[in-house]
């Protein structure tokens, strides 16, 4: 049994298109949970009462943030494997089957990504948010392990290559064994989002292997607007810092090599950018500005987690069943 766990807020019509496609998956031991995050209205309620009554089962979720609704998703799911997408993303009928046979093809791998493309390119935000970073990871699978990755030093603070949490999947007792997502990351927090990453590098620490399986696949509907184009790319450096403030929080150990690695790490970084920049002239300004919102974010991330940290005192997570 798969437990495909979808969450939203506020966001009906978005969501509807989002479902329409979970709902058509081929495998046939899938249950869907919809977690309803701190809504204003009724109205996801309604949607998946009156339009999926006996397919999809609605749990609400009155704290507000994407991992206290993912952790309620966890909390509710009966499978052994736990799937999540994103009510702005459209999965293919195949995406259950490619993680579940991912899974079954090794019992190390703890958790399974997939490929994520654009399900449309209609406007110039759209497009420059695919020049400026793509969320697709390539078409050849790949896992890591830290086991196989030695020499590989930076692996733990470079999880963002395994894949996001639009698409990605876990065994449930080894995602449950850690705790479940970090509440005081992801959106709806002021750190704005990590929560993916985080899980990823638990995955690592507990001795499993994270593996990216590009046959698995969703598609994500991109932000429309310039002004929501800026404000997600900030995020996603405040996402990243607060998920390095994270790791370290929770593995001192891992703030050595931080530190020792983090200015060649940014300077790889930078180039990286400017070689992207060059490649895509007739965007070269909006390019340099999303750089540079982006790493405007990183420096602000770790600030926004630890006040993310201060507002979830008192707040208590759920009990596994």
């Amino acid at each position: 049994l798969v437990s495909v766990i979808v969450c939203t807020r506020d966001r009906t019509e978005m969501l509807r298109r989002s479902l329409d496609s979970v709902v058509r998956t081929a495998y046939p031991e899938a249950e869907i949970i919809v977690v309803d995050n701190a809504p204003t209205s009724d109205a996801t309620e309604q949607l998946v009462r009156t339009r999926y009554p006996d397919r999809i089962r609605y749990v609400r979720e009155p704290v507000p943030g994407l991992s206290w609704a993912r952790n309620r998703g966890l909390a509710e799911a009966r499978g052994e494997i736990c799937a999540f997408t994103d009510d702005d993303a459209i999965a293919d009928p195949h995406w259950v089957d490619a993680v579940v046979e991912t899974f079954r093809q090794d019992e190390a791998v703890g958790c399974v990504t997939g490929l994520v493309l654009a399900a449309e390119l209609e406007t110039e935000a759209q497009v420059l948010l695919e020049q400026y970073g793509s969320s697709a990871r390539g078409y050849a699978a790949r896992s890591w392990s830290l086991r196989d990755c030695a020499d590989d030093p930076l692996v733990q603070f470079s999880v963002g290559r395994f894949g996001c949490g639009a698409n990605m999947a876990f065994r449930t007792d080894v995602l449950r064994g850690f705790g479940g997502f970090d509440t005081a990351t992801g959106a709806g927090t002021p750190a704005r989002g990590g929560e993916d990453l985080l899980a990823f590098l638990h995955v690592l620490s507990s001795g499993r292997t994270v593996t990216y399986q590009p046959d698995a696949i969703v598609w994500h509907r991109h932000r429309r607007t310039m002004d929501a184009l800026t404000t997600q790319v900030f995020n996603f450096g405040v996402g990243y810092g607060a998920f390095l403030a994270a790791a370290v929080s929770r593995e001192p150990g891992l703030l050595v090599e931080l530190v020792r690695r983090l200015p060649r790490g940014v300077w790889k970084w930078q180039a990286a950018r400017r070689r992207h920049v060059r490649s895509a002239p007739s965007a070269r300004t909006v390019q340099r500005r999303l750089g540079h919102l982006e790493f405007g974010g990183l420096l602000c991330g770790p600030f926004a987690y630890l006040v993310s940290l201060w507002k979830q005192r008192g707040l208590q997570p759920g009990e596994w069943p």
